[in-house]
């Protein structure tokens, strides 16, 4: 009779840890299948464009010199509010040292901060100066370093627009919106290279694109830039246009390779929906705009396009960051609308 009744508890309690087994990994699939919610982190009444989330949460932004209209070019948000960084000195446009016209922020994956600074103040046509990279410490909020570019790698109507940095060779990789090409900096060296200038990757493909049911013309080179996980390829798109674009970094560095030669080993990846900013998660998919469907995308690793959220709140998603948690950033800023149909400028983030 014991025998009976033990065996009758052993198998209500199989019967519950499996229930229990079953619910759990239920729950794990329902979880991961979620949808991805967004939400607001900051707004401001002036115009941004990019934004940077470093390992502990500090995010960054910067407003780019298109107007006259730009009391900063690089903030800190705390707390929803944004803050000169790394103090208002930086941001007077007046000193020897000071940023002019910022056009991207970029936290590397040893949180080294870049500012890039295009010196092409409303499009004018780049200064005396010439663009300027800036590596900042976050530890102490102080400069490291500021690259220059000799005239050659930049030219009179360069934009440098985006930069991404392999940490391993010390490498930082930009966009020219302007006048179509890939700069190559070595970070060690200080030596710049430009490369696939003028090349049909680099160019824009088309001269419009169709925003909001607005059409918005513009002629606009290489734009989005991002380096896949293992720092092997570097992914690029002109942001008029629709052709993702790739190459091995290994071509890039072979500073013996002739420019036929080079353009050669260009790869189109596949039509994608028109974007600002790239950004690769660690798993190796490759997140990205939808400038004329208000929406984010990506690009998996299968090679398959998906849209992972689509909202009229997304007005021009420009560039994109991702916190340690795997949430993504992005900032609205706007470019297709006039300015009385603009609203606040947002950074959303998406969570996924």
């Amino acid at each position: 009779m014991n025998k009976i009744k033990q065996m009758t508890n052993y198998l209500i309690y199989a019967f519950l840890a499996c229930t229990l087994l079953v619910s759990c990994q239920s729950k794990k699939k329902k979880d991961s299948n979620a949808e991805p919610v967004l939400s607001g982190v900051a707004e401001s009444d002036k115009q941004w464009t990019g934004v940077a989330v470093n390992k502990d949460g500090r995010l960054f932004v910067n407003y780019p010199y298109w107007s006259g209209n730009v009391p900063v070019s690089v903030a800190e948000i705390t707390n929803g509010i944004p803050r000169a960084y790394p103090n208002m000195e930086w941001n007077q446009r007046t000193g020897e040292i000071s940023f002019n016209a910022v056009q991207s922020v970029f936290i590397d994956n040893i949180d080294r901060l870049w500012i890039l600074d295009t010196n092409n103040a409303q499009f004018k046509g780049v200064n005396a100066t010439g663009p300027q990279l800036y590596h900042f410490d976050l530890e102490t909020n102080d400069v490291v370093k500021i690259y220059t570019f000799p005239e050659g790698v930049y030219k009179t109507n360069s934009y440098f627009n985006d930069v991404r940095v392999d940490t391993d060779k010390n490498i930082a990789y930009m966009t020219d919106s302007g006048d179509g090409a890939i700069i190559v900096l070595n970070l060690n060296t200080g030596q710049s290279q430009r490369l696939l200038d003028d090349h049909p990757s680099t160019n824009a493909e088309t001269d419009h694109l169709v925003c909001d049911g607005q059409r918005w013309e513009n002629t606009v080179h290489s734009d989005g830039i991002a380096l896949s996980p293992d720092n092997e390829y570097l992914y690029y798109i002109a942001l008029t246009g629709h052709t993702l674009y790739r190459i091995e970094t290994e071509v890039l560095l072979n500073e013996t390779i002739s420019p036929e030669e080079l353009a050669a080993k260009v790869e189109r990846v596949k039509k994608v929906p028109a974007t600002d900013g790239m950004l690769f998660d660690k798993k190796g998919n490759l997140y990205l705009g939808g400038l004329e469907t208000n929406s984010v995308n990506r690009l998996n690793a299968d090679g398959k396009v998906e849209t992972l959220f689509q909202s009229p709140r997304i007005r021009w998603a420009d560039s994109f960051a991702m916190d340690r948690d795997g949430n993504l950033y992005f900032t609205t800023s706007q470019i297709h609308l006039s300015e009385k149909d603009r609203g606040k400028y947002e950074v959303l983030k998406l969570s996924l």
